[in-house]
C-alpha cells in the first residue's frame, strides 16, 4: 500500500493524511463542505470570527501528547496559541446557591483551590486527585508510548461516579470536581473512570486557545499535507463507496469525480458512511446493526455573542455555569434546560484587554429538535426559529448571573442548535463527542479504527477517545494500524 483516500476533512482525517503524508503516502482528503476542518472550522457572524467547536484544548503544552505530534511534523512555529491564565485556568458558578470556585491550573492548583472552599477535604482532594493522575498513566496512546498488552487496574473501568466517591466525602464536592462534564458528556453510572481522569487531567496540565480562530489549525495541518504532495478538496462530498469482495475499490463523488487507492479512512461517522457504500454487505451485518445501536453522546445549543466595542473584559479562562450540584452530570435534560453553559471569549491574534465576542455552549438532549429532525438547514419554519430564540434568552439570563450587566455589553447574537451540528458536521444526532463510552460492556462501545475490510480503517472521535487530543492521538493509532503498529517515532 503506497495511497489512501480520506473520508471527512475534519480534525481526524486532516491529522491522519498529515502523518501518512510525513510516512511517504500518497494521500487526498475529501471534504463534503465548502470549508475543511469539522470542529476546527471557523466562520465569520455579525463582524466576528467564532469557532464551531474546539474552543479550548489540551496537550499543547511543552511536553504535551499534541505538541509531541505537531513536532514530528514540524508545525509547532505556525501555531497561534494562547495558554489559559495558570492562577486561574477556570470558574465553576452554581446558580443554585450563587457560590463561584475560582480553580487553578494543574494537580496542586485543583488540589489548593477547592481545598479552601472544602478544608476538611483537602487530603482526600489530594489523594483524589493522585488517582487521577495514575488512571491516565495507565494509557499508553494517551503518553504516545508504544502499545503494549499491560493490563489495567480495578479503577480504570469503574464508573466515574464510583471512582470520585471513592475519594471524596462531601457530596457537594463530590458533584463540583465532575465540572469538567460538558468535555466528555459523561454520565455518573455509565462513563468509564479512566475517560474523567484522562479529560480532567489533560486540561488541569493546562488548556489553550487558538488565536484567530481554530480553522487556522486546520489550514496549517492541510497546508502540510500539500507541500507533501497530497490533496485537501473540499466541496465535494463522497456519495458512492464501491466494493469487490472484501476490499473497498474506489468511490465516487457528488460531482461526478471517482478516486482510487490502496486503502481507505473513514474519518465521519461511521452510520454515516454505512450510508455511502454500494452493497452494504461489504461490511458484516452484526457490524452495522451494532454501531446503529450504540447511543451517540449529546449535542448542544450554541449562543455566538458579539459584544459593543470596549465592553466587556477578555477572560482568559473559562466559565462554567451549572443550575445546580445535581445537575452536574445531567446538563441535558430537557425538563430543566439548561442545565449549564460553558462560556468562552475566542482570543484575536492581537488579543487586548477587551472581548469581541463570547461563545456559549450548552448541552441539549437530541429530543429538543425531534420536531424538525426531518427539515433541512434554510428551510426550517417560524415555529423553529422561535424556539431557538427562546433558548438564547434563557442563555442570555443565565450569564447575568455569573457576569451582573451582561446585556448591555451584547450587540448582536448568532444561534446554533443540534440540528446546524448534524447537518454541518455530518454526525448522528448532531453528537458532540461521538459513540458514549459504557464500563458495563466497554468492548461493545470501543470501536477499533480497523474493520473487517482490509483497506478500509477509521479514524476520529467515534474511536478511542474524542475532542481536541483523544482525536489527534487516535489519528496516530489509525496511521500505524496502516502502516505498521509503533512504526511512528515521536
Amino acid at each position: 500500500m503506497s495511497s489512501v483516500v480520506v473520508i471527512g476533512g475534519g480534525l481526524g482525517g486532516l491529522m491522519t493524511a498529515a502523518i501518512l503524508s510525513k510516512e511517504g503516502w500518497t494521500v487526498t482528503v475529501l471534504e463534503k463542505n465548502p470549508v475543511i476542518g469539522g470542529g476546527l472550522q471557523s466562520f465569520t457572524r455579525l463582524g466576528e470570527v467564532f469557532d464551531t467547536g474546539m474552543h479550548f484544548v489540551g496537550g499543547l503544552q511543552p511536553g504535551g501528547s499534541v505538541r509531541r505530534i505537531c513536532e514530528y511534523l514540524g508545525i509547532v512555529d505556525r501555531l497561534h496559541i494562547l495558554d489559559a491564565d495558570p492562577a486561574w485556568m477556570d470558574t465553576v458558578f452554581v446558580s443554585e446557591d450563587r457560590q463561584s470556585y475560582r480553580i487553578a491550573q494543574g494537580r496542586d492548583g485543583l488540589v489548593e483551590s477547592l481545598g479552601r472552599y472544602f478544608p476538611a477535604e483537602r487530603d482526600n482532594l489530594a489523594a483524589y486527585a493522585d488517582a487521577m493522575y495514575r488512571l491516565a498513566d495507565e494509557e499508553d496512546i494517551f503518553h504516545l508510548r508504544p502499545q503494549g498488552d499491560a493490563a489495567h487496574s480495578p479503577e480504570f473501568f469503574l464508573p466515574a461516579g464510583a471512582f470520585i466517591e471513592k475519594y471524596i466525602r462531601d457530596p457537594r464536592l463530590r458533584r463540583i470536581v465532575a465540572y469538567m462534564n460538558p468535555l466528555y458528556a459523561g454520565r455518573p453510572d455509565t462513563t468509564p473512570a479512566y475517560i474523567h481522569a484522562i479529560i480532567s487531567t489533560l486540561y488541569m496540565d493546562g488548556p489553550s486557545r487558538f488565536a484567530g480562530g481554530s480553522v487556522r489549525f486546520a489550514h496549517t495541518l492541510r497546508d502540510y499535507i500539500m507541500e507533501h504532495g497530497g490533496r485537501v478538496l473540499a466541496g465535494d462530498a463522497v456519495r458512492t463507496v464501491r466494493s469487490e469482495g472484501r476490499f473497498i475499490t474506489g468511490l465516487e463523488t457528488e460531482h461526478g469525480k471517482a478516486y482510487q487507492a490502496d486503502a481507505y479512512v473513514c474519518a465521519i461517522h461511521p452510520c454515516t458512511f454505512f450510508g455511502l457504500l454500494e452493497d452494504p454487505s461489504v461490511l458484516p451485518k452484526a457490524y452495522r446493526e451494532r454501531l446503529e445501536a450504540l447511543p451517540n453522546a449529546y449535542s448542544a445549543f450554541v449562543l455566538n455573542i458579539k459584544f459593543r466595542k470596549d465592553s466587556f473584559p477578555f477572560q482568559n479562562r473559562t466559565t462554567y455555569w451549572v443550575a445546580g450540584y445535581g445537575e452536574m452530570w445531567n446538563q441535558d435534560q430537557a425538563s430543566s434546560w439548561p442545565g449549564g453553559i460553558v462560556a468562552v471569549t475566542p482570543p484575536d491574534l492581537d488579543q487586548g484587554a477587551c472581548a469581541g465576542k463570547m461563545i456559549l455552549t450548552a448541552p441539549m438532549a437530541w429530543e429538543a429538535v425531534k420536531p424538525w429532525e426531518h427539515t433541512v438547514h434554510g428551510h426550517r419554519p417560524a415555529a423553529y426559529e422561535a424556539w431557538k430564540t427562546s433558548c438564547a434568552e434563557l442563555l442570555l439570563d443565565k450569564m447575568e448571573e455569573v457576569f451582573p450587566g451582561f446585556r448591555s455589553a451584547v450587540e448582536g447574537v448568532n444561534t446554533a442548535s443540534p440540528l446546524t451540528i448534524r447537518d454541518f458536521y455530518g454526525v448522528k444526532e448532531g453528537s458532540l463527542y461521538g459513540f458514549s463510552k459504557d464500563c458495563h460492556d466497554l468492548i461493545l462501545s470501543n470501536v477499533p479504527v480497523y474493520t473487517k475490510v482490509p483497506n478500509l480503517f477509521l479514524t476520529g472521535q467515534n474511536c478511542h477517545l474524542h475532542g481536541f487530543c483523544g482525536v489527534s492521538l487516535t489519528a496516530v493509532e489509525t496511521a500505524e494500524r496502516i502502516l505498521g503498529r509503533n512504526v511512528i517515532r515521536l
